[in-house]
This record gives structure tokens, C-alpha cells and sequence, in this order.
């Protein structure tokens, strides 16, 4: 697979480090992707989103759901288990994982829930009101007047 170097983008930009350094992440082949465990990403409104995670097997202490420096990092780690049971098959998979979601800028978790073996974590963008665009008025020229009941401080002297 083809290397980019993205030296010269550090190098004639000021404030742009998280976009190449997550290009650079996802351009990486040295990071596996890891497929477990299974999620969806959804868009529920203009500005609102949903990540659901199947977490079969999992309970509400077992998860752990935080925000830090810009990621969503969602982790489980699966208690002890008994060692008295003996597995014939064992197909449902409750091993632990970590997994990371790069958050745009202004974009809040606003909550989670965990229910049918499914964690939904909901998401809203939230743009200040300094970036929000705005509609200047097109003021017109003025012009000058002399109110009639006004007297030129000139004509009197």
C-alpha cells in the first residue's frame, strides 16, 4: 500500500494537526481494523446521531462509555467468570474491546443506553451562535439634511 507524506501539509498549515494526524490514523496499515464489536452509525436529524453497538452478553457495569480528547471511547471488560461451566459451543463472543469514534468538533454525547443487547449512544452537533451564519442588513447611504427649524450657525453671523 502506497505511504503518504504528510510533512508538507505540517508545514504550510497552522491548526489543521487532528485532521492530518486522523488521516494519517486511517491511512496507517499497521492498525488492524478491528471488527468487533459489530456497530451502526446513524443520522436521526439534521444535526443529531446514533451509534449502536451490539454488546450481547455484556451488562450495564461491565461498559464503560467517556469522552476524552475529542474520541468517544467505548470499552468492555466481562467480569470473572464462573470456571465451573463447561462450554459445548461457544459462539457468543464476550471478550473485551475498546472502541474509538473521532468526534467532530462541537459534537456532545448527550446520553446512553444500554437495553436488548444493544448500547445506543446518542450524539448531537451543536454549533455556537458565533458560527452560525448570519444575515447582515445593507444599511443605505445617508444623506445630509438640515432640519428646516435648525439655523446655520453661518448665515446668522
Amino acid at each position: 500500500m502506497r505511504q503518504f507524506d504528510f510533512a508538507p501539509l505540517y508545514r504550510s498549515t497552522v491548526g489543521f494537526d487532528q485532521i492530518a494526524q486522523m488521516l494519517d490514523r486511517a491511512l496507517t496499515s499497521d492498525t488492524p481494523q478491528a471488527g468487533y464489536p459489530p456497530y451502526n452509525i446513524e443520522k436521526t436529524a439534521d444535526d443529531a446521531y446514533r451509534i449502536s453497538i451490539a454488546v450481547a452478553g455484556f451488562s450495564d457495569d461491565d461498559l464503560s462509555v467517556e469522552v476524552k480528547e475529542g474520541a468517544l471511547v467505548v470499552s468492555a471488560r466481562k467480569a470473572e467468570e464462573d470456571e465451573n461451566r463447561t462450554y459445548l459451543h461457544r459462539g457468543i463472543a464476550t471478550r473485551a474491546f475498546e472502541r474509538r469514534f473521532q468526534l467532530a468538533d462541537h459534537v456532545r454525547v448527550t446520553g446512553a443506553v444500554h437495553e436488548d443487547g444493544m448500547l445506543h449512544i446518542d450524539l448531537v452537533r451543536e454549533i455556537p451562535e458565533a458560527l452560525k451564519p448570519r444575515r447582515i442588513e445593507i444599511a443605505k447611504p445617508q444623506t445630509r439634511q438640515i432640519a428646516k427649524d435648525v439655523v446655520d450657525a453661518e448665515s446668522v453671523n
